[in-house]
């Protein structure tokens, strides 16, 4: 069982819980997730089974898309509503204009730090273990991207939101920063993502459902095969000798190589030549390997083989 499960996480259960659902429904152990969500989050999720799970690297880096409310006049421990007040409520809420000028000024390139209590690590410790001994450290701050912190309704002291940011990005530090540059605090209230890369909330399915569709014995309804993944590189298609190759981890060559299809791509924002990668196939269809060029060799070098020599 390989691929990938669109996954709507209810509120309160934590990304592990999830996994932990789905290993049980399946009967299969071999289950990760391509990104957390706090328990107070909604929304989509990726979940990879089987050898998709070696795909880390190519999901969980992809931006995301959230919709969710930030509730002005107070700061928590925790950056949202189920954190402890740290700090007196403050009743006079900035205008909408105030407002819409803060939230443009968090857009495009920032420095943010992780909330105290997450699972963002500090030479080794998760933050929140820290937090909880209460260690006074100065963390890093990392530099992300949002493309855009837009305003969708302003009911003071609610503000309903929608963002689009790059991965690590933390809402729920976009929400408490908001309010210390507003001067009267802030934490967030509720949150939902809606976009992971491509996938959409739309395309996703609830625990129930995916419970449900198992016992039916239809997994092929909410299960996205390998062959399926990364459409936006290269399909290269190999002859009997070409597998072979592959799978002994060996470099394969144009002889080998009975056609490439080329993908339709996704991001106009295309890798040089020599850093392009290529999904590699068998003749009868199935998801080999992931090969890269080199150019000085002209040949292909698979660097991540699903089916390597003696695994089934």
């Amino acid at each position: 069982m390989d691929g990938i499960i669109l996954v709507r996480k209810p509120q309160k259960f934590t990304s592990h819980d999830i996994v932990v659902k789905l290993r049980n429904i399946l009967d299969y152990k071999k289950i990760g997730h391509f990104g957390t969500l706090d328990p107070l989050a909604t929304g989509l999720m990726l979940l990879a089974l089987g050898k998709a799970t070696r795909l880390f690297p190519f999901f969980s880096k992809l931006d995301k898309t959230y919709e969710g409310q930030i509730r002005l006049g107070i700061s928590t421990d925790t950056y949202d509503s189920l954190g402890e007040p740290i700090s007196s409520e403050i009743k006079e809420y900035p205008d909408i204009d105030t407002l819409l000028e803060a939230m443009k000024k968090f857009e495009g390139e920032i420095d943010q730090i992780a909330p105290p209590f997450s699972a963002k690590k500090f030479k080794g410790k998760p933050f929140y273990v820290l937090a909880r001994e209460k260690k006074d450290l100065k963390y890093k701050s990392s530099r992300l991207f949002i493309q855009y912190f837009q305003m969708k309704k302003y009911t003071p002291p609610y503000l309903d939101f929608r963002a689009g940011c790059s991965s690590g990005t933390y809402i729920r530090s976009l929400a408490h920063d908001l309010g210390q540059s507003l001067g009267c605090g802030a934490h967030l209230s509720a949150l939902e993502r809606t976009t992971v890369g491509h996938f959409n909330i739309k395309e996703g399915f609830n625990i129930q459902k995916i419970k449900k569709l198992t016992e039916e014995g239809k997994t092929e309804s909410f299960l996205i095969p390998l062959e399926s993944l990364l459409p936006e590189f290269p399909k290269v298609i190999l002859d009997e000798t070409g597998t072979v190759l592959v799978r002994n981890g060996n470099m394969i060559f144009p002889d080998n190589i009975i056609k490439i299809l080329e993908q339709e791509p996704q991001t106009s924002d295309l890798p040089a030549e020599e850093d392009r990668i290529f999904r590699v196939f068998t003749l009868e269809g199935k998801l080999m390997a992931l090969a890269r060029k080199v150019p000085e060799k002209k040949g292909l070098h698979p660097f991540l083989v699903f089916d390597p020599k003696g695994m089934s």
